[in-house]
């Protein structure tokens, strides 16, 4: 008898595990995930267990910056991941088995100021630093503005993309259209792969916030709606493409936001296709309530629903309000991730002290 994400990934949908965590990343190979995705968020818990002391330790002894010592962290922990799932991206010809790495989060910061060009430059030059020599390393650039724009010579340049921080429909056709527009200028596709990462509850608790007139009934699909509708036009666009390798969404955030929801919420709701990142903690839940996942995908809710979400959901303000929160949380992590090496620094430094 199959266990609940056994029977998830049967009906169609790839798992990747959002953590880097290398027990983690075992334990959740061996439950059937095939990919995993990092953050700052997930490398500052990691280094708060107290597990890597010792390495940073090491990294201080170097003279390592904290931004080196971060940046280092972060790389280590997707290597160590990518080669867990290695084994996948052979088997499949590099149409799974990938970690994502997250290029600069600091790009985006507001406080910054920094010119778009030189955002674009950076982005450019970051992806190709941290992309290089790894056939399993996807590299996750937002749906911003700069990050958009580079995503073509990104894809030119045959670098597996994930692009992340998506909220709308006009948000994912402006990234796979620049991708699709790089990946033509490559003379060979089959190894050509891009994801799209569509952030899922966020939507929800927007809805709940600037939507407060939809009726109970609506209220908590509108993501799940929003989501479903970006996977039927990704799957109609790249249907007469020819790519070798399958160009996916990424279902995103679809860890439950409110008190009392199902915590298999959105992993029911977008199973049969695509990619869920779950957070550990969903898998868990998920594994343990013993139920039987069937293909929902292709489902969309009752027509009465559909029409009251677009006649009270304004998915232009949601777009641009979601973005502007997005980018103080892609932003904010890897301020907090510094100060949490500055003050393992701090610590180090006292206890050398005489």
């Amino acid at each position: 008898m199959r266990s609940p994400l056994e029977s998830l990934i049967a009906a169609g949908t790839k798992l990747w595990l959002d953590s880097i965590d290398p027990q983690l990343v075992k334990a959740n190979r061996a439950l059937g995930a095939t990919g995993a995705t990092s953050n700052p968020v997930i490398v500052a818990n990691l280094i708060k267990t107290g597990r890597f002391d010792d390495r940073i330790a090491a990294l201080l002894g170097e003279g390592q910056s904290d931004d080196a010592i971060a940046w280092r962290l972060t790389d280590e922990l997707v290597r160590a991941a990518q080669e867990v799932f290695a084994p996948v991206w052979r088997q499949t010809s590099g149409d799974d088995g990938y970690v994502s790495f997250e290029v600069d989060p600091l790009l985006e910061d507001v406080a910054a100021n920094m010119p778009h060009e030189e955002r674009v430059s950076q982005y450019l030059a970051l992806a190709e630093k941290w992309s290089a020599g790894h056939a399993n390393r996807m590299i996750k650039v937002p749906a911003t503005p700069a990050g958009l724009a580079s995503l073509e010579t990104l894809a030119a340049q045959g670098l597996a993309l994930n692009v992340t921080l998506i909220f709308s429909e006009r948000q994912y056709q402006a990234a796979r259209d620049a991708v699709w527009k790089g990946a033509q200028q490559r003379g060979d596709l089959s190894q050509f792969k891009s994801v799209y990462s569509i952030f899922v509850s966020r939507v929800d608790v927007y809805a709940e916030q600037h939507a407060a007139d939809l009726s109970a009934q609506a209220q908590g699909w509108v993501g799940i709606l929003n989501a479903k509708r970006i996977w039927a036009d990704n799957r109609a666009f790249w249907s007469d493409k020819n790519t070798p390798l399958k160009q996916e969404i990424v279902f995103a955030s679809t860890g439950v936001k409110k008190a009392g929801d199902d915590p298999a919420k959105y992993v029911a709701a977008f199973a049969g296709d695509g990619i869920e990142t779950n957070p550990p903690a969903t898998n868990d839940a998920v594994e343990k309530s013993g139920r039987v996942f069937q293909r929902e995908i292709d489902q969309l809710p009752a027509d009465e629903i559909v029409q009251e979400i677009d006649a009270k959901v304004d998915f232009q303000h949601l777009e641009t309000t979601l973005m502007a929160e997005g980018l103080e949380k892609f932003a904010s992590p890897q301020k907090a991730l510094l100060a949490l090496i500055a003050e393992k620094r701090l610590v180090a430094g006292k206890r050398s002290s005489p």
